[in-house]
């Protein structure tokens, strides 16, 4: 009967929480640019009755809801960005949400709405943290780099940026649910969970040669596209030598920068991931796509510069978070709906650094078609992927803060965190940003310089 009141708090909002996932589906903006997007957000929210404290010079929010009693901090999350997809069907401004935000976003519309209904805070302890987050999506890093050297963020991921921010330090648990597509195989799957997901770490390289003339002169230029070119075949050579555990995955794009097909091209840039399970196995990756890139302008003469950035970290969702979560998904969707195992996912999220210092969890719920990513992507059972999505937050919110807590307080007792504390993971994630000449030219020869 308890399950059933907060399972109809939400649906009373049915249609405030649909009505949000259409109108974000067909304004998609990318990481740090979601201003009408977090606009639209932050006006239901006000509307409801939250004071907001937003982030300011970058999008997105947060507003706590107090219950009244001391106890732990609950932290929900939604992300605002879309994905640079020029062809998808339905691309607005080269971008559209071919990742499920949109209903993600109206999942947070239909929790922070319920949560202002009479009755929902009743035999709770502690607060809950509902927030909206920018930039998940670790695309365009060039123009995050700009956003750097202007001093508005230090990081490239939102969450990230906000826990440099301090908005995470007072949180004791976080976690959100993503929106996924069924398959033939899972047709029957609402809710999945699975061990964590890969971490990655971002690289752009930039390859500089000489520009002759392509059919008169060419042995006066440097091709920078073929060192770039000899710089991935040596990518490629090294693949068997990843292992398999450590789920390593490098996947470039190369854009050749030439002004003409009869111009020897003088640039080509490179940008990259590194992934792994862990961060002592993205490292050890990473050393060795770096010497490969640098093999590559070796052969051919030309320079090659390389920012390092870290990305995120690998996600391990807190096993103690996952046995509250299974009983709400159960309770929502039926026992034979949920699935868990575990598997480390190949993608990458940011919520795999909240991971590191605060118990985490990222599970998914179904209601979206398509494959992830790609233009076939798309929303098909809205009513699954925000109603259904939002019952479940609401849920777990209420199973962790009610009894004292005491739901709560076990995962948090049982927590182990990869860092000490957040200042530790920044310290440690700050060594892995770098920039640097990978090669250096003599008058006797050349020499890897890194």
């Amino acid at each position: 009967m308890e399950n059933q009141f907060y399972f109809d708090l939400v649906s009373k909002h049915r249609e405030k929480i649909l009505e949000a996932e259409r109108y974000i589906w067909e304004h998609p903006e990318s990481g740090f640019k979601e201003w009408n997007t977090s606009a639209y957000m932050a006006k239901i929210f006000e509307d409801a009755g939250y004071t907001l404290t937003y982030a300011g010079d970058i999008p997105g929010f947060y507003t706590d809801l107090d219950t009244g009693k001391p106890g732990p901090k609950i932290l929900i999350m939604g992300e605002l960005d879309a994905l640079v997809a020029p062809t998808h069907p339905e691309a607005w401004n080269n971008c559209a949400h071919a990742c499920g935000h949109n209903a993600q976003c109206a999942g947070l519309v239909g929790i922070a709405l319920a949560l202002k209904e009479p009755g929902a805070l009743d035999g709770l302890c502690g607060s809950i943290r509902l927030m909206a987050v920018p930039a998940e999506e670790l695309i365009e890093t060039d123009y995050r780099d700009s956003l750097r050297e202007q001093g508005l963020i230090h990081y490239l991921g939102g969450k990230v940026e906000y826990m440099y921010r301090g908005y995470m330090d007072d949180v004791d648990i976080s976690f959100m649910i993503h929106t996924g597509s069924r398959t033939p195989e899972n047709s029957h799957i609402v809710f999945s969970c699975n061990k964590g997901a890969n971490g990655c770490m971002a690289k752009n390289i930039a390859y500089k040669g000489m520009a002759s003339h392509a059919g008169g002169s060419p042995h006066n230029g440097i091709n920078a596209m073929y060192a770039a070119t000899l710089g991935l075949n040596a990518i490629n050579a090294l693949r068997e030598t990843f292992r398999d555990e450590d789920k390593i995955r490098v996947h470039p794009i190369m854009e050749a920068n030439g002004s003409a097909v009869n111009i020897i091209p003088a640039k080509a840039t490179v940008n990259t991931f590194v992934r792994g399970t862990s961060m002592d196995a993205i490292v050890a990756a990473n050393k060795k796509v770096t010497r490969a890139l640098a093999s590559g302008a070796l052969a051919m003469g030309a320079e090659v510069f390389v920012s390092d950035r870290p990305g995120y970290a690998p996600l391990l969702n807190s096993p103690e978070l996952m046995e509250v979560a299974k009983e709400c998904m159960i309770a929502v969707a039926g026992e034979n709906a949920v699935s868990f195992d575990d598997k480390m996912g190949g993608g990458s999220t940011d919520m795999g650094d909240l991971s590191t210092v605060i118990p985490s969890m990222h599970p998914h719920v179904a209601g979206a078609r398509g494959k992830g990513h790609g233009d076939d992507y798309g929303i098909e059972d809205p009513e699954t992927a925000c109603v259904k999505s939002a019952q479940c937050q609401v849920l777990m919110a209420v199973e962790l803060l009610k009894d004292n807590a005491a739901k709560a307080k076990y995962v948090i007792e049982n927590f182990k965190p990869v860092y000490p504390s957040i200042q530790a993971y920044f310290e440690a994630v700050d060594q892995l940003m770098s920039d640097r000449d990978l090669v250096k030219y003599t008058e006797n020869g050349a020499e890897v310089v890194f």
